[in-house]
């Protein structure tokens, strides 16, 4: 999965955590890595993310907050910034997107948005 939304790119890989996860009691860990890459010419700062999570049954919840992992990177021109969360569905099925607010180096905000991307057990789609 990948997006580029001005001069921000975002790549996403999931994983389904079986070991964490336990079906029987509606509870599916899924891990998210995300790639964001400044491809622009001035630093990014990432100051807050929004996610809407999706999980099968059409059960929405929303997550806001600063920065992501507890941080609130700057990205310089060129170059990229990497981290891996989780989330936690009651279905083997759901979709995460969203957009991380940013500001350039002088100040001006902008939104790079997350596009949807599935989370789903393996094997569970043919």
């Amino acid at each position: 999965m990948t997006a580029t939304d001005s001069a921000i790119k975002i790549e996403v890989d999931t994983e389904y955590l079986e070991q964490q996860s336990d079906p029987d009691q509606g509870k599916y860990v899924f891990s998210y890595t995300i790639t964001i890459i400044n491809l622009g010419d001035r630093s990014a700062k990432l100051e807050t993310r929004h996610w809407v999570i999706t999980d099968g049954n059409g059960h929405v919840s929303e997550v806001q907050g600063a920065g992501v992992v507890g941080e609130t990177p700057v990205i310089p021109p060129n170059t990229a910034y990497q981290y891996t969360s989780g989330t936690v569905l009651e279905t083997p099925l759901g979709f995460m997107e969203g957009k991380y607010g940013m500001t350039t180096e002088s100040g001006e905000p902008f939104d790079a948005l997350i596009p949807a991307f599935r989370l789903a057990v393996p094997g569970l789609l043919h």
